[in-house]
């Protein structure tokens, strides 16, 4: 059957590589409640302090901590800003860490934005979506904190700490982060800075 006996290395390593990819990211059942039911704790900085990495320049605007259930994770790594930011992280708080309302909202990510459709049985209005929710850019200050929100998978518990940020490329190139939680659309996320990682 296989005359081309690298046909089938190849075959077999991306069932292998996709064997492990599903395991990795499969979702972590959690049952119905309120998971995480604080909010996100914020105090705004004016004139922060500057940071270098890589080719960026970050500015802090607001310290940050956040204890949220991962949504849905999406990692990049050819955008144009996978060089600082490797994933994004879709976070939900209060009735968006229930799973028993989580069942009646669809979600998902591409191109550095979440999405949410919520079905006619939800039991959460609109409003309380948006402001319990958020998509995080996430860049993380270490190699081992890139390593831990790498490992995580959706329906976790994580609490994040660190930064809240501007960033600015050496070409030009710029991230702005949201300050606030109600607001949707381009421009809505929040970019974080994580300097710690912690179930």
């Amino acid at each position: 059957m296989w005359r081309h006996p690298i046909l089938k290395v190849l075959l077999l390593t991306y069932v292998a590589w996709g064997a492990w990819h599903w395991n990795a990211n499969r979702p972590f059942y959690q049952p119905d409640g309120v998971l995480a039911e604080g909010e996100p704790q914020q105090t705004n900085i004016e004139n922060g302090e500057k940071l270098q990495i890589g080719r960026w320049t970050l500015t802090i605007r607001a310290s940050y901590q956040i204890t949220a259930r991962v949504l849905a994770r999406e990692p990049y790594h050819f955008d144009p800003i996978a060089d600082l930011v490797p994933e994004d992280l879709a976070l939900g708080w209060g009735p968006m860490s229930d799973t028993h309302i989580l069942r009646t909202i669809d979600i998902s990510q591409s191109d550095r934005f979440y999405y949410w459709h919520a079905r006619p049985a939800t039991l959460i209005a609109r409003d309380a979506i948006i402001s319990h929710s958020a998509n995080t850019h996430v860049i993380p200050q270490t190699r081992a904190i890139a390593k831990a929100l790498a490992r995580l998978r959706p329906g976790e518990v994580v609490t994040l700490t660190g930064d809240l940020v501007d960033a600015v490329r050496d070409d030009g190139r710029w991230l702005k982060t949201s300050l606030v939680r109600n607001d949707t659309g381009a421009g809505a996320c929040e970019v974080m800075l994580v300097t710690d990682v912690r179930p």
